[in-house]
């Protein structure tokens, strides 16, 4: 009898530890909607223009708005330095060193504490992808957001992004966790 009441009770247990593990994890869902208002409290201290430029002249430096380059707003950038007058062309091979910083620490700390990339640390090597080619695994591992910027700006330009998770790194993507990067874009040796 001793037996019977201590499984009762120990299966009863278990089904009230899981019911309250799951009721803790947060929907999918639930997470967009935390990602889209950390991106919004970050945005709310920022000049944001909604359209770019007609003619892709973007106003620039450290006070420079920042320019929803996403029609869905999943990408933001902020034009630190234009770098080279022409355009990166497809397939070209680009290097760049980021910083980036969590947007989910940012709303609830109002601010952007220590980010981690390369840009600092040499030892993490170089970051590097094929401009538009996402059949290979080395340029699309960094998702679509990192490589917008260029459908503007040349080598040696300098953008902070915005970046939302589906439009991050694809390791990250069920995270959903948005970033802010600060990029800057380097051309090969060769190129």
């Amino acid at each position: 009898m001793n037996l019977r009441k201590f499984l009762t009770f120990a299966i009863s247990a278990a089904f009230l530890l899981a019911f309250s593990s799951c009721k803790d994890s947060k929907s999918y869902a639930e997470l967009l909607n935390e990602e889209t208002k950390a991106v919004n409290a970050f945005l709310a201290d920022q000049n944001v223009i909604l359209d770019i430029p007609a003619d892709s002249i973007f106003e620039y430096g450290p006070d420079a708005p920042f320019y929803r380059i996403d029609p869905d707003g999943n990408v933001f950038m902020q034009v630190i330095e234009p770098g080279d007058k022409e355009k990166v062309k497809n397939d070209a091979m680009v290097f760049f060193r980021f910083t980036r910083y969590n947007l989910n620490e940012y709303a609830l700390t109002g601010s952007l504490g220590s980010g981690y990339g390369n840009s600092e640390d040499v030892s993490m090597g170089s970051a590097s992808f094929r401009f538009n080619n996402y059949t290979l695994t080395t340029s699309s591992q960094w998702g679509s957001g990192i490589q917008m910027p260029l459908n503007f700006l040349g080598f040696n330009s300098h953008v902070r992004l915005v970046i939302k998770s589906q439009f991050g790194l694809t390791s990250e993507i069920s995270q959903v966790i948005p970033f802010l990067y600060d990029i800057r874009y380097l051309p090969a040796v060769s190129e």
